[in-house]
């Protein structure tokens, strides 16, 4: 039978998994990390499964002597007390797995035994020592986050391109941060470029530079923001709205590192890994022929979703608390926490802003507050549910009616009439209100004024 080693300071759990698996392992225990190491020099099981939080030595430190003494060595670690930096840290390591107790028996003895499967054909990835880094934390106890901390583990080792997608507000840049501070390219720069808030006829020369003379008002040479990240990391973000002549100049820069300036014949060759990000369906961009295949493959090879708020309830109280804790230090307050009234409402609601949207409520209710809890009123949530949630009834009816009459229409066209005849009369709705003024348009529509002319004109 295979052998596995269990790693925890409590004797019940170590009984436990002795009762769960002996029938199928050979089940071997440690109290620490150091009966863990000596255990696993002599055993050499074939998967060990560990506590983090230990005293002598935690599972981090131990999983990183097991590692360097037994590199193929397959590490599953378990905590009951889940943070994003854990789970990062644990993937970065060479940990294989990473779960939260109590976990149920079966979710256990698939893994164990995916695990070890996989341990006989492969070697687990292995990562650099952390690097350091500071900002604004990731805050996430949901399975979707947990599997997002593990996947920036594993990718935040090597140079290959990610692509994070997710909804405005869900915190793409922050996860692009993350794997940037625990890359090896922590010493470098990390330069964030909006493709959406540069216009198209300038973004060609920030992004690529330009010599003198190359255009009218080019009275100097211009090093561009790709040359000036040279052995950094560059986070491109709104990907989609990235125009079409661009779009094929990046594509060599993928394939192969170099780039002319505008106006300029050297050949520039630079090293900068792309961490790419996009709130749009990029499949429905290729498909439309807006963004290039190619280059959306080459921007592809590893993908992170971030799902929004409303998916991933679990986060909504563990975000709160983080936000109040951060903004008590910010305003000087002492504010305990929230109502659980107000802690009802935030579960119900939609979140169509997501993290950012609670971020500003909060932000607000801090400043309002005069208790030692958030309240709806100090939030002025109250007015936002209701208009939400009555204006969502009215609007499902109208757009259910005007679905109906499309379908009896019926036809070849119907599904891209309806969605064309919907989007004309939104983007005109909007520029009548606006007195067609196309930076307030774009902003109440939610998108870039690029995407707005490109709409306009067709």
């Amino acid at each position: 039978m295979d052998k596995i080693l269990v790693v925890d300071d409590e004797e019940g759990i170590r009984y436990s998994f002795k009762k769960i698996l002996g029938n199928t392992y050979t089940i071997l225990t440690a109290a620490n990390g150091i009966e863990a190491i000596e255990l696993a020099g002599k055993e050499i099981p074939a998967l060990v499964i560990m506590d983090i939080s230990m005293p002598k030595m935690d599972g981090l430190e131990t999983l990183q002597v097991l590692k360097e003494r037994y590199p193929d060595i397959t590490v599953i670690i378990m905590t009951a007390h889940s943070t994003s930096e854990k789970a990062i840290n644990a993937m970065k390591h060479g940990a294989y797995d990473y779960i939260t107790k109590p976990f149920e028996n079966e979710q256990l003895m698939a893994l164990i035994e995916k695990a070890i499967i996989e341990s006989r054909i492969s070697t687990p990835v292995t990562f650099q020592e952390e690097a350091g880094g500071a900002g604004d934390k990731i805050i996430g106890r949901s399975s979707a986050m947990l599997d997002i901390f593990k996947k920036i583990g594993q990718v935040s080792g090597s140079d290959v391109t990610v692509l994070i997608t997710g909804e405005t507000g869900t915190g793409k840049e922050l996860i692009a941060r993350a794997i940037y501070h625990h890359s090896d390219r922590i010493k470098k720069p990390f330069l964030p470029v909006n493709c959406a808030a540069m216009p198209e006829a300038l973004l060609e020369s920030e992004l690529f530079g330009h010599e003198k003379g190359a255009f009218t008002g080019a009275d100097n040479r211009k090093i561009g923001r790709f040359e000036q990240c040279d052995t950094g990391t560059m986070f491109l973000d709104e990907i989609g709205e990235m125009p079409p002549q661009i779009q094929a100049k990046w594509l060599r820069v993928l394939q192969d590192g170099c780039f002319h300036r505008l106006g300029g014949k050297d050949l520039i060759k630079t090293d900068v890994r792309i961490i790419a990000a996009t709130n749009q369906d990029m499949h429905h961009l290729v498909e439309d022929k807006k963004f290039r295949e190619d280059l959306f493959w080459r921007l592809n090879v590893v993908s992170i979703h971030i799902p929004p708020l409303r998916e991933r309830r679990d986060d909504i109280e563990s975000i709160t608390h983080y936000l109040i804790h951060k903004y008590n230090a910010e305003y000087g307050k002492s504010i305990k926490g929230i109502s659980d009234d107000l802690m009802k409402t935030f579960m119900r609601y939609e979140w169509p802003g997501n993290v950012r949207e609670l971020q500003g409520v909060i932000q607000r209710g801090m400043v309002m507050c005069q208790k030692d809890h958030l309240s709806i009123d100090d939030c002025e949530l109250r007015d936002r549910i209701v208009s939400n949630g009555s204006e969502s009834q009215d609007l499902d009816s109208l757009l259910s009616a005007a679905a109906d009459l499309l379908l009896k229409k019926g036809g070849p066209g119907v599904y891209k009439d309806g969605i064309a005849v919907f989007e004309r009369m939104l983007i005109n709705k909007a520029l009548e209100k606006t007195g067609n003024n196309q930076v307030l348009t774009s902003r109440l529509l939610g998108i870039s004024r690029n995407t707005l002319r490109s709409k306009i004109d067709n």
